[in-house]
Order: structure tokens, then C-alpha cells, then sequence
């Protein structure tokens, strides 16, 4: 099927970077005239919005951090009068202050549009029904899928989280096309239809867009396979808009392109700030450049990606997220990230997909011990080996050692939402996640 394209993703490099250096000129402009934290933060930094002449010169501008949302909690950020918000969706606020966004009318727009252009990206097309599973509510990720669908032309079931039984009967009585929902969640999904009994492979699901939290190439194969659909990537993060900020396009399957046209990405060394060459693996950073009630200028997302020339569009791509310099666990020196974890359990015969990680102190030291499930038809001997196979593979590919828990199935909490990989089971003052 050819891919549609609308008219920002026909243009040339040389067209969309003239566009990007107007509206980033803009938002600078707005940011800085209407919300008090840009400002000052410019009027320090000795820079103005007109000193921007060049895309480079983004650079000089200072970072926004998600400590500086929660420092102007919970309107601070705003950059239009409360009259002209039409929405507010915030994080969970499980670290601290929840972080605030708001959207104007024109701002509901762009992100139904970017989600729609991302829905038709991963192979939908209008009259598809698409399967919300992501939660409603604050969190940005119901509603963002909900009002994309709807502009593309979709039939939306607005299912949300939970309820895991009931979804798997809406599957097969609704027939969608389409599901749209975390990874780990559809690993909940999966198990729900083997225990009813029912193949996922006969289902009518074509494509399952996934996001929210961070998943491996070991993970799309497990569910292609499995679900016998094409499993593709979306991003977004509530401070930028939510989800349709990037979109793995389904003909390529090669990292998410970014709809540039609304946000400019970077790259920063994590520790100095420095902007990355493309190519070069880092901190991914964004500027809104059509955002009317909260701009957000070089928002530091956390997320470590490098950014790769467009191929199936003209945007450039971002590699898969597989990280998050505060998901990172420093064991005994040794750098370690969930996603590396995941790979290795994913590849070890007998063993489920379900894992959590937790940390303990033994001494002065801190230890890390993985729990995995067994699947059902795996001897007490193979999960034995499954286990040693495991500690030797974290121990020569990651290079520190790890204990491993290879419990009965169904043992591990079940998302219905995000996942919490790392439990930290530590006390005292400790360093590492």
C-alpha cells in the first residue's frame, strides 16, 4: 500500500528547514513575551528571541527541565490567559508535583492532526476501527489517541486500561484493526487470549501502534509473532504535547520520524549540554514550534535516542527509545538500563516476557536481582537453566552480576498501563536510579 502524505510531508529538506526557522523565530518570540520563566531565563542567558537567525542558533538558548514545570506548578508555564485553555492534562505527579500542560483550540488541532498523520503513518486508514487501551483522563495518552483516530476518519472503541477480560471479548466482538496501547500491556492482552483459549493470531487486529514507555526489537517480534500483526512505535511525551510528537512509519520499521514541523529536536551530551552531531547517541531535546497555551523551548526529556536521516519521509528519524537517563541503574559502577535486561530474557527459551528488577542492599553494596516467569510448559530443570543462562549473559554483555528469580507464571503484577520495571527496595542514602 503506498503511503498518503500530506502536504508538510511532501516538502523538501531545504522547504521544511525554512519553515522550522519562522516557526521556531515565533515561539521563541511568544515564550519569551508572555511567560515570566522564559524571560528571565533569556534575559540571564544574554539572549533575546531575535538572535535566532539561524536553526543553529538554538543552541544558546538555555534548557527547560521538568523541575522548572513543577517550580511553576500549576499554571506558571501558561502562555495565554485562562479563558482561551480549552484543555489541561498533567503527569501522574508519582516523583513530586505533577507537571501542568495546557492546550488552546488551535493547539487541540495540531495534536489531533500529528496524531492522525502518525495513525496513517503506521498503515490506518479512514473506516478502520481502532482499540484506545491506553488510559483516559489526565494522562495524555487516552484522549490524544482518542482525537486522532477520530480525525483521521477511524472508528474509535475508547476501551482505556484495565478490565483485561473484557477487552479480549471487545476484540473479538468489535473487530478493530487497529490497537493502540503500552507494550507491556499487550503482553497482558496476549496472556488474556491464551487463557480464554483464543489464538491472537485470528484476530482481526492488523496493526498495534505502541508507546508510552520504552520497548526492544526483541519485544516487536515477540508480539508480531505472537499476534501475527505489525507492531510499530509512537512517541510523545505530556510536556511536548503528548503522543504523535514521532511515528515509525510501517513500510520502513527503521526508528520514528519526527513531525518536525511542529517540534525541533536535538541531541545533548547528557552531562555537558553539548549538541550532538546526527548520529550521535545522547539526550533527546525538544522545541515546540506551533505550541500557543504552553511553548516549551530545548525541553529536556530524559530519553536517550540519536537522530538519523528520514527515509519513507522527509523528517528525520529518531532511533527507537530504549532508555531514560533516569531509568539507569548504576550497580557496583557498572551502567545498566531495564531495556538491556529485556533483551537478554527475551531471547532465553522458557521464560515469559514479564520481569521486574529489584535492588537491595547487601552490606555496603548494592544488588540487583531479576524476577522473571517461567511460561507454563517449562520444567523445573529448564528454568534452573534458564536462570544461569541469564546471570552469564547479563555478566559478559552488560559486565556486572545479577541474581536471578525464575518464579511460577502470573506471579509478576500485570500492567494496565505503564510498567514499573525497578523496584527499589534499598534504605538509606543510596545512588544509582
Amino acid at each position: 500500500m503506498e503511503p498518503l502524505l500530506d502536504a508538510a510531508e511532501r516538502l523538501s529538506r531545504a522547504e521544511l528547514e525554512a519553515l522550522q526557522l519562522d516557526r521556531l523565530r515565533a515561539s521563541l518570540r511568544h515564550a519569551y513575551d508572555n511567560v515570566g520563566f522564559y524571560r528571565e531565563a533569556f534575559d540571564k542567558a544574554g539572549i533575546r528571541p531575535q538572535d535566532c537567525r539561524s536553526l543553529a542558533d538554538l543552541a544558546r538558548f538555555p534548557f527547560t527541565t521538568k523541575a522548572d514545570l513543577r517550580d511553576h506548578y500549576p499554571f506558571g508555564m501558561f502562555a495565554v490567559p485562562d479563558a482561551e485553555v480549552r484543555r489541561i492534562h498533567a503527569s501522574s505527579g508519582t516523583t513530586g508535583r505533577p507537571t501542568v500542560v495546557g492546550y488552546t483550540e488551535r493547539d487541540l488541532d495540531t495534536w489531533a492532526d500529528v496524531v492522525a498523520r502518525s495513525i496513517r503513518a503506521a498503515g490506518g486508514r479512514p473506516g478502520h476501527k481502532v482499540h484506545v487501551a491506553y488510559g483516559y483522563g489526565l494522562f495524555t495518552g487516552g484522549l490524544g489517541a482518542h482525537y486522532g483516530a477520530e480525525r483521521l476518519g477511524c472508528t474509535v472503541i475508547p476501551a482505556s486500561g484495565g478490565m483485561t477480560a473484557r477487552q479480549v471479548q471487545l476484540i473479538q466482538d468489535f473487530r478493530p484493526e487497529i490497537i493502540m496501547v503500552t507494550p507491556s500491556y499487550m503482553l497482558t492482552l496476549l496472556d488474556e487470549f491464551e487463557r480464554q483459549g483464543v489464538d491472537p493470531r485470528s484476530t482481526s487486529l492488523k496493526v498495534g501502534i505502541f508507546g508510552a514507555e520504552p520497548w526492544t526489537e526483541e519485544m516487536r517480534r515477540e508480539i508480531e509473532e505472537r499476534f501475527a500483526i505489525d507492531a510499530v512505535d509512537i512517541y510523545g511525551l505530556s510536556e511536548v504535547i503528548g503522543p504523535g510528537v514521532a511515528q515509525e512509519c510501517v513500510e520502513t520499521k527503521d526508528g520514528l520520524h519526527i513531525w518536525e514541523d511542529h517540534f525541533y529536536p536535538e541531541v545533548v551530551d547528557p552531562l555537558t549540554g553539548e549538541v550532538l552531531p546526527e548520529g550521535e547517541r545522547g539526550e533527546l531535546v525538544f522545541t515546540s514550534l506551533t505550541k500557543e497555551a504552553m511553548p516549551v523551548i530545548r525541553y529536556r526529556t530524559r530519553d536517550l535516542t540519536r537522530l538519523l536521516p528520514g527515509t519513507a519521509r522527509v523528517f528525520r528519524r529518531m532511533e527507537k527509545v530504549t532508555g531514560r537517563s533516569d531509568d539507569l541503574v548504576i550497580l557496583r559502577g557498572v551502567n545498566l538500563f531495564p531495556t538491556q535486561i529485556e533483551e537478554i530474557v527475551l531471547r532465553t527459551p522458557g521464560l515469559a516476557p514479564h520481569f521486574q528488577l529489584r535492588l537491595t542492599k547487601e552490606g555496603r553494596l548494592d544488588a540487583l536481582t531479576v524476577r522473571v516467569e517461567a511460561r507454563a510448559d517449562t520444567p523445573p530443570e529448564q528454568r534452573d537453566a534458564a536462570a544461569r543462562s541469564i546471570v552469564a549473559a547479563v555478566k559478559d554483555g552488560i559486565g556486572v552480576s545479577v541474581a536471578v528469580e525464575v518464579v511460577a507464571p502470573e506471579t509478576i503484577e500485570r500492567s494496565v498501563g505503564k510498567f514499573k520495571r525497578i523496584v527499589d527496595l534499598r534504605r538509606g542514602p543510596v545512588g544509582g536510579v
